[in-house]
Order: C-alpha cells, then structure tokens, then sequence
C-alpha cells in the first residue's frame, strides 16, 4: 500500500475559505501530490506522464492542461515549496522583535515544511547535476534564501546584534548545511524524526550568528514541532514515515 501525504500540497492560488474551489485547482493539486508521492520512493528520472497520471483518477491529457511537461511540474513543486518556506520563515526574515525567539520560530516551521516535502528537495538536488534546467531552479531557488539571509544578517548587524563578518559567505554556508541535512535526514522514507534535526539547526544557526551567550543551552526552548493533526491545513490520511 502507498503512504499518504500527511499534509497535502494546496491549490497554488487559495480561495477565500468561503469560497468553492475551482475544479481546475483541485485538478493541479491532485497532480502536485501525485508527484510528490512518487518522489517519496523514486528518483525523477524514473517519473514519466503515463506512470504519474496512472496514480490518480485523471486521464494522461489532464496532465498537459496544467504542465508542459515534468520539469514544468517540478519547477511548481519547488515554486510551492519555496513559498511555504519563505512564509514560514518571514517572522525571523522580516519581522521585528526579539531576533532570536524569531530565529527559533522561523526555524521550526522550516523543519516542519522540509519534513512534510523532503523529496522535492533531494529530486531536484539528485537530478541537477546532470540536468540543466533543474540545475537553473536549484541555483535560484537557493540563491534567494542566500539573499533573504543575508540581508537579515546585514540588518542585525547594523543594530549590533551579530558581529561583524561577511555576510554572504556564511548565509550560504548555513542554507547549504539545512538543505543537506533536510535531504539526508527528510528525503526518504523512514525519516528522521523532525524534532532533533530542529534542535540541532536551532543551536547551529542561534550560535554562528548571535554568539556563544544566546540562549540555546536549554533544549526546552526549541520550539515545538506543530503536527499536521494540529496545523490549521486540512490534512490527509496518516503517514507512517
């Protein structure tokens, strides 16, 4: 029997609550986690339209009413990944407050969306090498959470709350460390469990940027991963990995 999807990937524009979804939405989606839970067990080269379609109850021309072809549908399934982590992300990268509870925040809703799109990552990462489009996606997809992080770090720097460094070279060094880890550790099934990866970037992140004194001695401050059952997204069936 396949697993499910614990939380499925949404319509890419979502409707007022109130409103119906549109068939072609609820379409598109159907295709989106039809692909990501063929990447939960298979590399990208082995998807092909006829197996993918074969997955859901559309017929093999639905796919190209909303894809060209499968790069198109992978280039969507890092597109939405992309905006799920930039949204998760944005209480450290554009919020003002306490810089560190938000580091924390914003890293905890990372790990839980890697979590639950593990395979997107390693698909698009294992098949880039040989791959030039993909290659293209990957290199801009990682290029603008480098420029996210960075200019966070610029700014944090600027009301003395990170020493003085470059800031580029250790934004990139710290996202090529998440996406490893999220790859290794939420690729594949068994994964890891979320919460001792998110300890682990919680102290790497909180002590490369804000020094020895911040707070991450206590593991008990590293927020709580919310499982799909207690997110606000309607979720699917249980995923025993």
């Amino acid at each position: 029997m396949s697993e499910q999807l614990n939380s499925p990937l949404r319509p890419h524009a979502e409707p007022h609550p109130s409103a119906k979804l549109r068939k072609s939405d609820v379409t598109r989606a159907a295709i989106l986690n039809a692909a990501l839970e063929f990447l939960w067990s298979h590399p990208f080269r082995e998807m092909s339209v006829v197996s993918l379609m074969a997955s859901t109850a559309l017929s093999r021309s639905a796919f190209y009413q909303y894809f060209h072809d499968l790069h198109e549908l992978m280039e969507s399934l890092l597109d939405e990944l992309e905006q799920e982590v930039l949204a998760g992300a944005s209480p450290w990268l554009t919020g003002s407050g306490d810089a560190i509870a938000l580091l924390h925040e914003s890293l905890a809703e990372l790990v839980r969306v890697c979590h639950e799109r593990g395979p997107i990552l390693r698909a698009v990462a294992d098949a880039a090498p040989s791959d030039e489009r993909l290659d293209r996606s990957w290199t801009q997809f990682l290029g603008r959470f480098d420029d996210a992080v960075t200019a966070r770090i610029e700014a944090d720097q600027q009301q003395g709350l990170i020493a003085e460094f470059e800031a580029r070279p250790v934004a990139v060094a710290l996202n090529r460390l998440d996406a490893f880890t999220f790859i290794h550790t939420f690729g594949t099934r068994p994964r890891s469990e979320p919460e001792p990866v998110l300890d682990a970037i919680v102290r790497i992140w909180t002590l490369t940027l804000y020094g020895a004194s911040s707070r991450v001695t206590d593991c008990s401050e590293t927020p709580r991963i919310r499982r799909p059952a207690e997110s606000t997204v309607s979720s699917g069936a249980g995923d025993p990995g």
